[in-house]
């Protein structure tokens, strides 16, 4: 399956800015059962200097420095990406197929084997994600039975957070803290995916964030408007014995063939699309269109 990517982050100032530089993360990961077919960035105005670099968590980013004076900055990507349904569907089946216990689990990442070393990085708190509450504790361990499989659980957790968070995006923002969306029971798919990585990593379950998009659909009887996608967030733990396994908690999902995979980080600010700074005074506005097209096979 092939999908075309558009991605367009506008900043308007309400000052003129005389210098600023940026890092973007905009390219789709060329990965296991994904492949990056084409990926172009357009930057307006244009920059004085633009590198690319790969992140210590295998993310490519844009570096841009922009020394003309500016009132506004435009960053647009967009790609295209070959997902590749066949293997999608055999590792699907074969997570859940696999036998490993969450009290197996956790002895294995308990133990000496450097084979799970570096998924162990995955475990320690973040600024944006802290170590939860014992409430918070006690809520996700509901779902993890040491008998249990370590899919089984980590699925009707997901489900539970499915089922009893409500998807409201006037209610927060990444500053949000995670207490507060426990609290309120309501957010959206990055509050869910880092409400997931603190509870699971609290309990000993190394566990990513994972950005990217997904292909949407219109209202029956409507058109899709371009640009009213958005991009989206889920989570991944690891399964010694398996490897990494994501999971969507916005859409009670394991996530297939329809998510692009954008990249891999701690917390939302490892992959936040676009950062940098500014040498400017006053606010800014912040504009973001994206389309997500699936082309064909």
């Amino acid at each position: 399956m092939i999908y075309e990517i558009f991605h367009e982050t506008k900043f308007d100032y309400a000052s003129l800015v005389t210098f600023s530089h940026n890092i973007a993360k905009l390219k789709p990961k060329d990965y296991i059962r994904q492949k990056l077919i084409s990926h172009k960035i357009r930057i307006d105005p244009k920059p004085y200097e633009v590198s690319d670099f790969v992140d210590y968590f295998e993310n490519s980013n844009t570096f841009m420095l922009i020394r003309e004076s500016h009132t506004s900055l435009t960053v647009t990507a967009t790609s295209k990406v070959q997902r590749d349904e066949v293997e999608i569907e055999k590792y699907i089946n074969e997570l859940k197929s696999c036998p490993i216990t969450v009290k197996e689990a956790r002895e294995l990442l308990c133990s000496s084997n450097t084979e799970h070393v570096m998924a162990k990085q995955y475990l320690f708190e973040t600024e944006s994600i802290p170590s939860p509450s014992k409430k918070i504790q006690n809520y996700v361990l509901e779902s993890f039975d040491e008998n249990r499989t370590l899919y089984e659980a980590t699925n009707e957790f997901m489900g539970r957070i499915f089922k009893e968070f409500k998807f409201v995006p006037e209610f927060s923002d990444i500053t949000t803290p995670i207490e507060e969306i426990f609290s309120e029971k309501k957010g959206v798919c990055q509050d869910f995916a880092q409400f997931a990585i603190s509870s699971l990593r609290s309990i000993g379950i190394p566990t990513k964030y994972v950005s990217g998009y997904i292909q949407t659909y219109p209202k029956e009887g409507q058109e899709k408007l371009f640009g009213a996608d958005a991009s989206h967030a889920w989570f991944s733990i690891y399964m010694p014995g398996f490897g990494w396994a994501d999971f969507d908690p916005t859409n009670n999902k394991i996530p297939n063939e329809e998510y692009i995979i954008l990249g891999y980080g701690r917390d939302y600010l490892d992959i936040s699309p676009l950062k940098g700074v500014v040498q400017s005074s006053g606010n800014s506005e912040l504009k973001v269109r994206v389309n997500v097209k699936r082309l064909g096979k």
